[in-house]
């Protein structure tokens, strides 16, 4: 073999033996302390999984690591995130990561019946992983305690906002109370409601000369008018 060739085989084997790769290993690292850094905020016990790079996969090593969430992801579930390099060699990659969210969650202690009145005896609590749940599910019994099922449940089923109301606290045809409240001043008057409501709802009421006045129904008997 020609000298100059020699010299240009035993250069190009020296480059490659010489290119430096980014780890695997670090790499995932660092997106497991990225995705912890980013939920330590999550109510309960946070547990985080880090899926693999592609084992054929060659990437230059990088002088600093950037994490990022494409647009849409949310660290919740099943998720991704991107991983960035700006130097020496621009590239990217996206690792699938899974994050668990395990909490208290509140059940049903024994079977409800439509219309039930809610007591702290009818209530248990049990952890549960809140990425695979509604987000309307109780966490704490005083979201439910006093308020009525709209449906039949189950013993040690989980309980969600959309399964409860409020019981009604002005019946229609109930004589009310209509307060409006200013800077220094109060005005009240009576009517009759034309419909129930719940604490916080919207209500009709009727005055002894006609007119409908709507309010929000504050306590039993007192519907509030905006001033």
């Amino acid at each position: 073999m020609p000298l100059h060739l020699s010299l240009l085989v035993l250069l190009l084997f020296s480059s490659s033996a010489s290119a430096a790769f980014q780890e695997a290993g670090a790499t995932l690292k660092a997106v497991e302390t990225y995705v912890k850094s980013q939920t330590t905020g999550l109510p309960g016990i946070v547990e985080v999984s880090v899926g693999n790079i592609d084992p054929r996969l060659q990437l230059p090593q990088c002088d600093k690591l950037e994490m990022f969430l494409p647009a849409g992801a949310r660290l919740w579930g099943n998720s991704t995130v991107g991983v960035r390099c700006d130097r020496p060699s621009p590239w990217s990659i996206y690792v699938p990561v899974n994050v668990r969210v395990v909490a208290e969650v509140i059940v049903s202690s024994k079977q409800l019946a439509p219309g039930a009145l809610i007591s702290a005896n009818d209530l248990a609590k049990q952890p549960a992983d809140l990425t695979q749940l509604p987000n309307t599910v109780m966490t704490m019994p005083e979201q439910a305690i006093g308020k009525t099922v709209t449906t039949s449940v189950p013993s040690g089923y989980v309980l969600r906002i959309d399964m409860l109301r409020s019981p009604n606290i002005i019946l229609q045809g109930q004589t009310v109370k209509l307060v409006t409240q200013g800077k220094g001043f109060t005005v009240s008057a009576e009517g009759k409601a034309l419909g129930n409501a719940a604490s916080g709802q919207t209500i009709s009421v009727r005055t002894p000369t006609g007119q409908v006045i709507t309010g929000i129904a504050k306590q039993e008997g007192i519907v509030e008018i905006p001033f």
